[in-house]
């Protein structure tokens, strides 16, 4: 059975970014798995940090169940999300354990250093999978298979310097919409949390939203997330490119980007 790992930095983050791509992998018949690095122990005006720890951590099962993932625990709290070797090994013994052939992971430009770390560590954690010399923490035997990794559109469809970010390929999630804000519904905690700090009057709106409006960039879909796919060298061939080969007629390729990609320097 073929498999997809979505990493991200928060509870909620995958929901957001990356849950209409996996529920749709998942009816074409794909093992998901669900992994966010920090706790999101920060994530509350009212509760302690062990308290809040506790609280995302039901939700993100009740969500990675709502979504048929297999949910992994977080490594760190919020705010701790660093490029650095003690996270980097817990994480690619992950990826040695699930053996993903689809890495989603998140933008490399974002305006959250929690973000763009999570990205740099799950990129690493999918290139290091195959070396023997590479000790993983636990111990996992290295792995063969060829991974593709893809990265999410950032939040806001902008990086932290307001540059547009587009997307080089786009999946129609508008089937699985419901789904997916059903999924983030699980969240429960989050929608207070974002009201007191960030000024959203509605956190499942406001993920419909975006969606909404990476489907207008697509110029096709309703509803859709946005992809863009990592080098290959070090991770699988040119060519492959696994979420166009599952989905089919419910991914699409942004030719204006693929031509950019080609042109030469």
């Amino acid at each position: 059975m073929k498999t997809a790992l979505a990493i991200a930095a928060h509870p909620d983050d995958i929901e957001f970014l990356m849950a209409g791509t996996l529920l749709l992998l998942g009816a074409a018949g794909w093992k998901l798995h669900y992994l966010n690095l920090a706790s999101g122990n920060c994530g509350s005006m009212v509760n302690t940090p062990a308290q809040t720890r506790a609280i995302r951590r039901r939700e993100a099962q009740a969500a990675a169940k709502q979504l048929g993932a297999r949910w992994h625990p977080p490594f760190v709290d919020d705010a701790e999300i660093f490029y650095e070797d003690r996270l980097l090994r817990r994480v690619a013994a992950v990826v040695r354990e699930v053996q993903p052939t689809i890495v989603l992971t998140h933008s490399p430009q974002d305006y959250m250093e929690d973000h763009m770390n999570a990205c740099r560590v799950a990129v690493t954690a999918a290139f290091v999978r195959g070396m023997p010399n590479y000790r993983t923490v636990p111990v996992r035997r290295p792995t063969s298979q060829p991974v593709t990794v893809y990265h999410a559109l950032p939040h806001g469809l902008r990086d932290g310097l307001r540059r547009r970010i587009v997307a080089g390929a786009f999946v129609n999630t508008t089937s699985v919409q419901a789904t997916k804000r059903a999924a983030l519904a699980c969240h429960r905690s989050q929608k207070d949390w974002l009201d007191a700090t960030q000024g959203m009057d509605s956190y499942l709106d406001a993920m419909d939203d975006m969606a909404r409006a990476v489907g207008r960039m697509s110029r096709r879909f309703d509803f859709a997330e946005g992809w863009r796919r990592h080098s290959h060298l070090g991770f699988c061939t040119e060519a492959d490119d696994p979420l166009r080969e599952a989905l089919g007629a419910a991914y699409a390729v942004n030719r204006a980007c693929e031509r950019a990609l080609e042109s030469p320097a």
